[in-house]
């Protein structure tokens, strides 16, 4: 039971993120329609882009939470970082580049925008639902990171069901700042203010996919665990009589939620080999305790060269 909770925690973060960009999407393609204003329609196409990221992230948690099979013995845990990548190359191309491109069309060409004050209503509406959804992803994401600081906790954060939601809805936030601000110089006279809010909010796009697309990258090829488990792995394994020394910890998270863990230790040279076997169970229990996320343990004896799985069912 204690591994579904944090999995609910991350699909409402998602569904709630959803949701709200759905509704934001579609008021802002409305107000586009009505008012001509190309950040409207450069806004409109964000939401739509991030609606169907959600649907990604949802589709890459169901697929991560199926059994261990034959061809996948460690899960699909990864598949979750897989569609996460997805997510920041559709944010990096229908989000950031076509925004970048429509606001220098507008830039070189700008048109009048009328009934300027629709965009501004549509653009706090906005801002309440994105705010709502935000809030939500900052509460699991402040939870989960502790009094770990925000850019250190992000970097570290191997959850993106999480962190892309909150990076997505805090940039949607700026980005309707600056549209505010190029509807705004637009309607005052300044015709390329609207464009120009355009090319910022792609630019802001881009980073955020730029960001998404390293964090994911490294996820997908084998991140370690955070600096802390390691330690407190090595602090228990350490502190028991039989063990010598601790040679080697290595760490990779096969989901949010899974870490495999391969440790190498020099037991104490009256153990026997039927004492090192017997070892390996309590080292595992050992282990599991430091941290529920680790469900699978492979102790290794350094001195007799062999290995021992010991497989840790969820809870």
């Amino acid at each position: 039971m204690a591994a579904t909770g944090p999995r609910n925690s991350s699909a409402i973060v998602v569904y709630a993120a959803l949701a709200g960009n759905l509704a934001i999407a579609v008021t802002k393609l409305v107000a586009f329609l009505l008012t001509g204003a190309s950040a409207m329609l450069t806004e409109a196409i964000h939401s739509a882009v991030d609606t169907g990221n959600q649907g990604l992230l949802l589709l890459g948690l169901k697929r991560a939470a199926r059994p261990p099979s034959q061809t996948h013995p460690f899960g699909y845990g990864m598949e979750l970082y897989f569609w996460a990548f997805v997510v920041a190359l559709l944010i990096f191309a229908l989000g950031g580049a076509f925004s970048i491109y429509e606001g220098w069309l507008k830039v070189r060409h700008p048109e009048p925008i009328d009934r300027a004050w629709i965009n501004f209503v549509v653009i706090g509406l906005a801002m309440l639902f994105e705010g709502g959804s935000f809030l939500v992803a900052w509460k699991e994401f402040k939870r989960s990171r502790g009094d770990t600081p925000f850019l250190t906790a992000l970097r570290r954060s191997k959850d993106p069901s999480v962190f892309a939601v909150l990076l997505e809805d805090g940039a949607a936030l700026v980005g309707l700042i600056l549209a505010g601000l190029g509807v705004a110089g637009a309607s005052l006279g300044v015709a390329w203010a609207d464009g120009a809010a355009s090319m910022a909010i792609g630019a802001l796009l881009v980073l955020v996919a730029i960001f998404l697309a390293n964090e994911t990258r490294s996820l997908l090829t084998g991140e370690a665990a955070s600096p802390q488990i390691v330690a407190a792995v090595r602090e228990a394994l350490a502190a028991d009589p039989r063990v010598e020394t601790v040679i080697e910890v290595l760490s990779m998270h096969l989901g949010p939620r899974e870490i495999l863990l391969g440790v190498t230790l020099d037991f104490k040279d009256a153990l026997t080999a039927g004492e090192i076997e017997d070892a390996a169970d309590d080292f595992a229990a050992a282990i599991r305790a430091v941290d529920p996320r680790i469900t699978r343990v492979f102790v290794r004896s350094g001195r007799a060269r062999a290995a021992y799985a010991r497989p840790l069912a969820e809870t």
